[in-house]
């Protein structure tokens, strides 16, 4: 009996110095032999994952005909949504280029949107920007109705030439010094509208002549040399202009020329 316990404990020593009762009791567990061959013959078996590219670019629009490359790379393993290539176009309405407007080769300008009115009886209806007449520029694109660049354009050709002829080399530009404005006359309160709120009417302060001479009708209209030619053409604007007012009109017009298409029953008001 002695012997039979003896052979027992013997038997469970030897069972507990065995590496499987070590493995049971280790603190990381390492996989058993059959679990270890499962996962070689799958590790064969699965297919190999792709390979990531060394760098993922988020696309971008630029290029004609398709995308560009960021130059701002994104995460390896990031999702980069595809972008289409879009040609971007200028809303509808804006102004259109400069060119020959009113039917005329000899006005240049650019047609412009309506003009809604501030004040009751302001406002211009296919407004035009006129920036040259006659081969004369103007010193700002000015805001007017065709028929008032027509008019513009015949004092240019039988008023401002004629009396310039050859005078500083002739005629350069003309200053501006008013265009449309939604006003009434003299910015008096309580007065009519003026010709300039409804785009009929421009106001010339000076003559450049090619030399560079600036001839302003403040200075210019007793001046013995360019008075003559100043009075010359603000006579002949009568005619073309349905009203002309001038240095000798009233203290309103002391330093520049009013030109509007305005029609009076006694034919044109030229003072």
């Amino acid at each position: 009996m002695r012997a039979a316990r003896i052979g027992m404990l013997g038997a469970l020593v030897l069972a507990l110095a065995s590496p499987a009762a070590a493995l049971d009791r280790s603190p990381h567990p390492t996989p058993r032999a059959e679990a270890l061959i499962l996962a070689q013959v799958g590790a064969r078996l699965a297919p190999a994952p792709r390979a990531a590219p060394e760098t993922a670019t988020e696309p971008a629009l630029g290029q004609a005909g398709g995308l560009r490359l960021s130059p701002h790379p994104a995460p390896r393993g990031a999702f980069v949504p595809r972008q289409v290539s879009r040609e971007v176009t200028r809303p509808p309405g804006g102004p259109s280029k400069i060119g020959r407007i009113c039917g005329s080769r000899k006005i240049l300008g650019r047609t412009a949107s309506s003009i809604p009115g501030t004040l009751p009886g302001c406002g211009v209806r296919n407004p035009v920007q006129v920036v040259e007449v006659s081969g004369v520029r103007l010193s700002t694109a000015a805001t007017m109705t065709c028929e008032t660049a027509e008019a513009l354009r015949k004092w240019v050709d039988t008023g401002v030439k004629k009396s310039v002829r050859r005078t500083g080399g002739g005629v350069a530009e003309l200053r501006v010094a008013a265009h449309y404005s939604c006003r009434t006359r003299n910015h008096k309160p309580g007065a009519k509208i003026s010709e300039h709120g409804k785009g009929k009417a421009i106001d010339i302060s000076a003559i450049v002549l090619k030399d560079g001479t600036v001839v302003t009708l403040q200075k210019g209209w007793n001046d013995r040399r360019y008075g003559k030619m100043l009075r010359q053409m603000h006579k002949r604007a009568c005619g073309p202009f349905g009203t002309v007012l001038g240095p000798e009109s009233d203290r309103f017009h002391r330093d520049h020329f009013h030109f509007d298409v305005a029609r009076h029953r006694g034919g044109p008001y030229c003072r």
